[in-house]
């Protein structure tokens, strides 16, 4: 089996690839990329039993084999080349020799076939969507997905596909964002829950992509298809929570304020808040907005009033100063709107500009108890 190959061209896939290969895996075969060569296709894969995803590159080769080589190794490696062809021979004693323009390197290799296969999914029903629309979904609702390991559903990204529309939601009990595409439609209606990890990575490589994208999905898993690349994961089992109960419809309490002016003034607050807490308070009286932060155990305390647009009646809310950081990081719109009906209910944050045809994000963010 030998093959030649763009140093650069390989390095640019393998990195993509590297980001499913865990740092310990239960299976030391795992460690590696699977190479399978057929004539002038290279097919490399990558798994951590949960995700698989390969891509294929053109080669010159007309031969065929597989072959498992080390993921860091072959890494490492690659980023020293400065771009030129390599050629791969694998020879009898068990190692792939590579030879660039000034050396050569013998590294190991196990048999291809003790390789994990990939999963088919058995007549799976199948979405259309392009890339970076995809991505905008993905970056707009993970961040807001839970960590808790006893809370699994809450872990992913939900995914609700229908005639109307696409949806994508995520949570984790404290804040809740939900995206919405009508411009894009699905033939059935699906509901599932994807895994943070394979989202990561189809996010970094979709985000500039216009390519369309092809999702296939059953009860289990997932297959994404895209350019030269598949990527197939395993499903978050369970039942999704009733989100659209938590949001409240009544809210007559509306603020109107400048996105970056509201960030700015809620990060320098914040800064003084409880470090554990995070707790900052906004006090809106007419088209005065006030908000402050105290932390009595070390007699910190800041306050900023900001002007803003009001309609509603003087209240006092608790939030959370990382979700609010977080939450108003990830709209693109120059002016947002908070709805608020009562300090303890969840305060609802919405862009009012910023956004594509058919393209709605609702984010939720529940108050914190304030101390008087």
């Amino acid at each position: 089996m030998k093959f030649i190959v763009s140093s650069t061209y390989l390095l640019k896939q393998l990195q993509v690839l590297g980001g499913v290969i865990n740092n310990s895996n239960t299976l030391p075969i795992l460690d590696n990329f699977l190479f399978e060569l057929n004539n002038s296709k290279l097919t490399v894969s990558a798994s951590d039993l949960e995700t698989t995803m390969s891509s294929t590159l053109d080669v010159e080769s007309d031969n065929d084999g597989s072959i498992a080589l080390p993921a860091r190794l072959l890494l490492d490696t690659l980023k020293t080349f400065p771009e030129q062809p390599l050629t791969f021979v694998v020879e009898d004693n068990h190692t792939v020799e590579i030879s660039s323009n000034h050396g050569k390197y013998a590294l190991a290799y196990a048999d291809g076939n003790e390789f994990p296969k990939a999963v088919e999914l058995d007549n799976p029903s199948t979405t259309n969507i392009t890339g970076d629309i995809l991505a905008t979904a993905i970056s707009k609702t993970i961040f807001a997905a839970g960590n808790d390991d006893l809370r699994p559903v809450m872990s992913g990204v939900f995914f609700q596909f229908s005639s109307e529309g696409l949806t994508f939601v995520a949570t984790d009990a404290h804040k809740l964002v939900k995206y919405t595409r009508e411009d894009v439609k699905a033939d059935q209606v699906a509901e599932f829950i994807m895994p943070k990890k394979p989202l990561n990575l189809l996010k970094g490589i979709l985000a500039t992509s216009e390519d369309a994208i092809t999702i296939q999905y059953n009860d289990s898993n997932a297959k994404f298809i895209f350019e030269n690349s598949v990527l197939v994961c395993r499903l978050i089992d369970g039942k999704y929570p009733n989100y659209e109960a938590v949001i409240p419809k009544e809210n007559p309490n509306k603020l109107t304020i400048d996105r970056m002016q509201f960030l700015n003034s809620v990060r320098r607050v914040s800064i003084f808040s409880n470090k554990t807490t995070h707790q900052i308070r906004l006090k809106i009286a007419g088209a005065e907005l006030n908000i402050s932060a105290e932390d009595i155990d070390y007699s910190n305390k800041a306050e900023e009033r900001l002007t803003c647009d009001y309609q509603g009646d003087d209240m006092q809310i608790g939030f959370n100063s990382r979700f609010l950081t977080e939450m108003l990081n990830n709209l693109n719109a120059d002016e947002v709107q908070l709805e608020m009906s009562l300090p303890n209910r969840a305060g609802i944050l919405t862009p009012i500009d910023g956004l594509d045809e058919g393209e709605q994000v609702t984010m939720l963010v529940m108050p914190v108890m304030l101390n008087n």
